[in-house]
């Protein structure tokens, strides 16, 4: 059982990295070229998600790294699935 949990530990980097990139290239793809704005939560989501994967990382057997890319990668999704408010061009140029 110790060597599956070897096994996880050093791969689970590399699918969250994997996981991360097809994310990555999902939303890219189905972007148009003329949005200024993302109109979604998902940097803000992988700034708290790295955040929260630090600590969580830390607490439960000093695995940072991998606190932080899982962090990053499941505030990225959560992030994309909220949906910004839209204000009006007036509101905008008030501010």
């Amino acid at each position: 059982m110790e060597h599956v949990f070897d096994f996880l530990r050093a791969a689970l980097p590399w699918i969250a990295m994997g996981l991360l990139l097809a994310v990555f290239f999902a939303r890219s793809t189905g972007k148009k070229k003329k949005e200024k704005k993302s109109d979604d939560y998902g940097t803000e989501g992988m700034c708290l998600g790295m955040c929260f994967g630090t600590a969580i990382g830390t607490t439960f057997g000093n695995n940072s790294g991998i606190g932080i890319s899982l962090g990053m990668l499941i505030g990225l999704a959560i992030g994309t699935c909220i949906k910004k408010e839209t204000r009006g061009e007036d509101n905008d140029e008030k501010e």
